[in-house]
Parts: structure tokens; C-alpha cells; sequence
């Protein structure tokens, strides 16, 4: 049920007035925080798990492994807070003697206030009510305000409660954390005054509009949405020649984990002519079982894309996906000339599903020509032998990816310190990562202290730190 105007006004005035007092919370127990949220999530796995197998049509054990790594980042960024560098402080000490003279400056990071997180519905832990984008402002010092997406309404409501009582339990003003409803709810968050950054995982047209909303306001906020990607793939020659076999598999696995419903699927695969992949894949596939998408909307534009692709002159369908009624979609391979690719724009556009396009070339130079005609994403892999001359494509695909890939394939995103999840449009709306440690950054902004008295001077800025955290003091990194 949608949130009415007047309780998305009471959530965000709740909301304003938490803002206020976790700017003064020391990291330490906002940490703590985190971690109880993680506590009680994992407590609470096996009710929550039964809830989205029925909602979401995903697998138990995936869902597990999804719920293990939501409480894992949540962790990870409750550690990322205690470390403290995330907090970029600087201090340079007053210099009468420079030109023009130099008073004293500190610097560091500060919450944005109260982030708007529209929740996803690929991934219904991991990138929801209590994700990746909620942990991430959480440990920024901001309160969130979850937009919960109708794909598992039951998960996304119980889930919420789940982490407000764990909130309360260990301490968090009221308004740190709430759930709200309805599209058109959603765009009245991102439109109001309280709200101060938004996220977004979805697709392209969903994502553009609330971005336009967020910098049409009166006062323009960031928003960072993660959209379509393609995730391109290169395989050499010599590759080619060495692993058909393996790497024809590989694509399988990774373009059908999950039933193709993943924003990291590889779905153009640059495939050298006469590898004889593209028939080792479409063997892979076999006459796989059919699988449910998560929703109506994601079925009806998996299929009806994968139907118009189907007058496409150069195009061959080496598997057709087909749906069964009631049972879901089957995977779909198909295999286009490089003048085809060159020529048709639909082939170059995300197909969210269970499938993915093989693409054959003859000279290293057709590879480029496709290249160029790509968008951004958030991946890119590249297949080579040890000794290829590979650094033209090295150089053309990561103006175009924000994570690079020389083995394996691109579904999975480890949870860690150095992860970019994020790439050019339309990959997302911004230069940051929504996954890893560096998520945070997308909910500080920076802040200069000019000659201020140690007693207004937050603890991470006063002499002698106290904090004992990383800083960088007169252009000299001290650490602790």
C-alpha cells in the first residue's frame, strides 16, 4: 500500500531530526550499530528467506548466500567507520610566512543528511530494504528513508521491521531508518526538501527519471543511480584457440546465474570467427529448465526484446528462449556478424535476462569498431593469452567499465576494500562505487575548519588525535 503525503511528511520530519543527532554520534557507535543490524538480520535469515523464496521465485540457496552478504558489508562498513580514513582528514598548520599567509585550515568529510534509497529487485537483500546503498549511508552518519520496490513488498516490510527494532535496541534516535511505498511516493521522496542524496538500482528509464527529479529541484541534489550495462567481453584469437571449451562453458554459467537477471551479465561477447564457440555455447545451454523472472514488468520486456531481435538481418538464434506458461523463460543464445552489430542498434542494448549475444569478428580492427559504438558498463572482460599484446584493448575498455576483468567472468562482486561497482553512462549517474568501501563517499561532503577554537573542532580535527585514525598533517601522512 502507498505511503500517503502526510506519512511521507512524519517519516521525513523524524528523519530531519535524526540527521541532527547522528552528525554528533561518535563512529565507534554507529559501528555498533551496524553490527546489532547484522546480529538481528542474521537471526532473522530463515523467516526472511522463506518470505522471498515466495516472492521473488529465487533459489533458497542463493538467498542464503545473499543474506550472508548483506550482513557482511554491513560489517565490513562498520569496520570501514572504526578505521576512520574514510573521513579524509587534513590538517595544515598556520604558516605566516607563506605567500599569501597561510591560516590555520582542517579538513574532513561530514554526513549529507537523510539519503532516499529506492530498493532493488534483482537482488532482495542485498540491494534493498538493507543493502548495500543502506549500509553505506548508515555508516556515513545519515539516515535513510527506503523506497521499497513492489517486486517482494512482504520481504521489503518485514525486513524494515527487522532493522528498526535492532536500531532501537542499541540506541538510535527515532527516524534513523523507515520504509515507505508507492511509486508516486517515490517521487515525492526524492523531491523533497529533507531528503539530501539519493540511490538507485533499476532500470535505465526508471532510474533517468528520479535523477532528472533530483536535479530538477529548487535545490539539486546528487543522485546515484546504477542503470543499464552490457558488460562487453573479448575473447583473442589465441584464447579462443587454447579454451574454447572452457570459455564457452564459463559464458553459459555466468549469462544464465540467476536467471540472467544480474547487472553484471556479460551480454555481448566478442567471439573470433571460426572459434566454434558459439556452438560449444548454444551445447552448453542444452534444453535447460524454465525459470520465473522476478517480475511481470522484467518477463514482458525480457521477451518481447528477445522477440524483436528476431528480424534482425545477420542475426542468428543458436537457442531460443521461449516461455512456458506458468514454469518462466528458457535461456536464449544468438550469434550476429559484425556488420550486423555495426549497423543495429537494438544489438547493442542491455536485454535483462536470461540471455546474451555472441559476436563474431575476422581482424582485431572490427573489434574496436564495435567497441567504440558502446555505451558504459559497469564491466568489461577480456580473455588473452599470457604474452598477447593486449594493450589497445585494455586502453579502450577501461574508458569505457569501471571494473576490468583478465579471467573469470564479471557476475559476482566481491564485497571489499578495493571494489568499483559503478562505470559511465548509463551505467550509473556518477564516478562512485555502490559496493565496497568506498561507497560511503557517495554520502559525505567535504568540510574546512578556518582558524576555529579546539573546543568547536569535531574529535577526528583536534590536535594530539584523539581518535587515533589516519591523517594527513602538513602534507605528511600520519597513521596511527
Amino acid at each position: 500500500m502507498a505511503s500517503t503525503p502526510d506519512e511521507l511528511d512524519a517519516v521525513l520530519a523524524r528523519s530531519a531530526g535524526a540527521a541532527e543527532v547522528l552528525r554528533t554520534i561518535p563512529d565507534e557507535v554507529r559501528a555498533r550499530w551496524m553490527n546489532a543490524v547484522a546480529d538481528a538480520i542474521d537471526a532473522a535469515r530463515d523467516e526472511l528467506v522463506a518470505i522471498a523464496m515466495d516472492e521473488t521465485h529465487i533459489a533458497e540457496a542463493r538467498l542464503i548466500g545473499e543474506v550472508a552478504r548483506t550482513t557482511g558489508q554491513l560489517r565490513l562498513l562498520a569496520d570501514v567507520v572504526r578505521e576512520g580514513s574514510y573521513l579524509e582528514v587534513v590538517l595544515d598548520a598556520a604558516d605566516p610566512t607563506t605567500t599569501p599567509p597561510r591560516p590555520d585550515l582542517r579538513r574532513l568529510l561530514v554526513p549529507l543528511g537523510t539519503v532516499a534509497n529506492f530498493a532493488a529487485s534483482n537482488f532482495p537483500f542485498a540491494f534493498s530494504v538493507a543493502g548495500g546503498d543502506t549500509a553505506a549511508a548508515l555508516a556515513a552518519g545519515c539516515p535513510v528513508v527506503v523506497k521499497a520496490h513492489s517486486g517482494h513488498p512482504r520481504l521489503s516490510y518485514r525486513t524494515a521491521e527487522v532493522v528498526t527494532a535492532a536500531l532501537e535496541a542499541a540506541g538510535a534516535p527515532e527516524g534513523t531508518f523507515a520504509l515507505v511505498e508507492g511509486r508516486e511516493t517515490g517521487s515525492a521522496l526524492i523531491a523533497h526538501p529533507v531528503v539530501k542524496a539519493g540511490s538507485f538500482t533499476g532500470s535505465v528509464a526508471g532510474g533517468r527519471a528520479l535523477f532528472d527529479i533530483a536535479a530538477g529541484r529548487p535545490d539539486p541534489i546528487p543522485f546515484y543511480g546504477e542503470l543499464g550495462s552490457v558488460n562487453p567481453v573479448v575473447i583473442t584469437v589465441d584464447a579462443a584457440a587454447a579454451r574454447a571449451t572452457e570459455l564457452a562453458e564459463g559464458l553459459v554459467a555466468s549469462f544464465t546465474l540467476g536467471s540472467g537477471q544480474l547487472c553484471t551479465k556479460p551480454g555481448i561477447v566478442l567471439v573470433p570467427a571460426g572459434s566454434g564457440i558459439p556452438s560449444i555455447a548454444a551445447a552448453a545451454v542444452g534444453a535447460p529448465a524454465p525459470a520465473r523472472l522476478l517480475t511481470d514488468a522484467i518477463d514482458a520486456a525480457f521477451t518481447g526484446g528477445w522477440a524483436q531481435l528476431g528480424d534482425i538481418d545477420g542475426l542468428t538464434v543458436l537457442v531460443d528462449s521461449t516461455e512456458i506458461d506458468g514454469e518462466g523463460v528458457t535461456p536464449g543464445l544468438a550469434v550476429a556478424s559484425v556488420d550486423a552489430f555495426l549497423t543495429e542498434p537494438r544489438l547493442r542494448e542491455e536485454l535483462f535476462g536470461p540471455a546474451t549475444l555472441l559476436v563474431e569478428y575476422t581482424t582485431p580492427a572490427e573489434v574496436f569498431l564495435a567497441l567504440d559504438l558502446l555505451e558504459g558498463s559497469l564491466t568489461g572482460t577480456i580473455h588473452a593469452e599470457p604474452g598477447e599484446d593486449i594493450d589497445q584493448l585494455v586502453a579502450v575498455l577501461s574508458e569505457r567499465v569501471g571494473r576490468l576483468l583478465f579471467s573469470g567472468w564479471p557476475t559476482g562482486v566481491a564485497v571489499t576494500w578495493s571494489q568499483q561497482h559503478g562505470g559511465p553512462w548509463p551505467a550509473t549517474t556518477s564516478l562512485h562505487t555502490s559496493v565496497g568501501a568506498s561507497s560511503l563517499r557517495r554520502f559525505l561532503r567535504p568540510l574546512t575548519y578556518q582558524s576555529a577554537p579546539e573546543s568547536v573542532l569535531p574529535a577526528a580535527l583536534r590536535d594530539g588525535n584523539p581518535l587515533g585514525i589516519p591523517r594527513r598533517v602538513n602534507g605528511v601522512l600520519e597513521l596511527p
